[in-house]
């Protein structure tokens, strides 16, 4: 299995580029999304269209690009010797990647308070939390290019 995975390795590393740039998307979209959905009456057609297109945004397109980042990231560091896994560079990036999934499951509980009418958080609170997955892709990024 390593065999093969060491032949395609640029495949899985295109993959694994292309659906992070997809999570990132997502991910900075998200929030923005929650931003524009506290300035309208819950219940009213524009909140349910904002529920929509929040479900859709994170149930078709962020999680699975999620998944596929985590698979194809797992079998990149699964090839032997393309990691140095005594390289400080790898773990922070790696706690950056939790961080950054962790943020994920924030949003679904955020998008589950929309769907429900039960926001509890002000449209200053989305602002701030839209910051966040652009820290993490900013650390992940240094790590990865210019490992420290």
């Amino acid at each position: 299995m390593t065999d093969f995975l060491a032949t395609y390795q640029s495949w899985i590393l295109s993959l694994h580029i292309m659906a992070f740039i997809a999570w990132m998307a997502g991910t900075f979209y998200l929030p923005r999304l929650y931003v524009y959905h506290c300035q309208v009456v819950p219940g009213s057609a524009e909140s349910e269209r904002f529920k929509v297109m929040e479900r859709k945004l994170l149930r078709q397109i962020m999680t699975p690009a999620m998944i596929v980042t985590f698979l194809a990231g797992g079998a990149l560091a699964s090839i032997p010797g393309l990691i140095d896994w005594n390289a400080g560079w790898w773990w922070t990036k790696l706690i950056c990647v939790f961080g950054l999934a962790g943020f994920h499951g924030a949003c679904g509980t955020w998008r589950r308070g929309f769907a429900e009418d039960r926001n509890q958080h002000s449209e200053k609170f989305y602002r701030i939390a839209n910051e966040v997955p652009t820290i993490l892709m900013m650390v992940i990024v240094i790590m990865i290019i210019v490992r420290p």
